[in-house]
C-alpha cells in the first residue's frame, strides 16, 4: 500500500523529536493493524492511536493518505 502525506501532516511530523518520529513511522507502516477506528461524522476517515497522538488518515484506491498528526486533545476539534 502506497503512503502519501498531506502538507499539514508532514509539517507536524517534522516538528517532533526522533523517537516520536520513529514510533509514528512504525505504526503507519503496520496499518491497517493497530488501534484504528472510523471517525464519526466524516466520510471515509479513520484515526490511528499512537500513544497520546492521533494520526488522521483515509484510504483511496490502495493509497493511504495521512491527513494530520495531532495530540489527542486537538485532533478531534479539527474534524
Amino acid at each position: 500500500m502506497k503512503i502519501e502525506y498531506e502538507k499539514e501532516a508532514a509539517k507536524h511530523i517534522g516538528r517532533m523529536d526522533r523517537a516520536v518520529k520513529q514510533r509514528l513511522k512504525n505504526a503507519i507502516e503496520r496499518l491497517p493493524a493497530g488501534d484504528v477506528k472510523k471517525l464519526q461524522g466524516v466520510k471515509e476517515e479513520y484515526r490511528l492511536r499512537v500513544g497520546d497522538l492521533r494520526v488522521i488518515f483515509s484510504v483511496r484506491n490502495d493509497t493511504l493518505i495521512i491527513k494530520d498528526v495531532l495530540p489527542r486533545g486537538e485532533a478531534y476539534k479539527r474534524i
